[in-house]
């Protein structure tokens, strides 16, 4: 008898690896789901009524993209 009856050959094994690695890599090329800028909440708008708006991202020294908490979680009066 043959212990491994009714499984598949080694050779058809990678075949849904390499489709699903190919899917993820396609898929990181889609549109962000919100714009830079796009409101994210409430407060954004309430902010910039006001005048208190702080961008949601700075450049750092080395030109990287950053979230800008400090100054988006900053007391407003």
């Amino acid at each position: 008898m043959n212990a491994h009856r009714g499984t598949r050959p080694i050779a058809a094994r990678p075949a849904p690896v390499i489709a699903g690695a190919v899917a993820l890599f396609l898929g990181g090329c889609t549109r962000p789901l919100l714009a830079p800028t796009d409101q994210r909440s409430p407060f954004d708008r309430y902010d910039a009524i006001r005048g208190q708006f702080a961008p949601q991202a700075l450049e750092n020294e080395f030109g990287a993209r950053v979230p800008n908490v400090r100054e988006r979680l900053r007391y407003k009066e």
